[in-house]
C-alpha cells in the first residue's frame, strides 16, 4: 500500500510540473511533457517510499 501511494503521489507530482511548468523552448524534456514528467515523478515517488 505503502509503494503504490508513493507511486501515485509521485505522479500527480511529477504531472503537475510537466502540465503547469512548460518550457518556452520545449528543450526540456521533464518540464516540456507531462507524460514523461508523469513517469519519472512515478518512479521518483516509487523509490522514496521504498526506503
Amino acid at each position: 500500500m505503502k509503494m503504490i501511494l508513493g507511486i501515485v503521489i509521485g505522479g500527480v507530482i511529477g504531472f503537475g510540473i510537466g502540465y503547469f511548468g512548460k518550457c518556452a523552448s520545449g528543450a526540456c524534456p521533464l518540464t516540456s511533457n507531462p507524460i514523461i514528467s508523469t513517469i519519472i515523478g512515478a518512479m521518483i515517488g516509487a523509490m522514496i517510499a521504498g526506503r
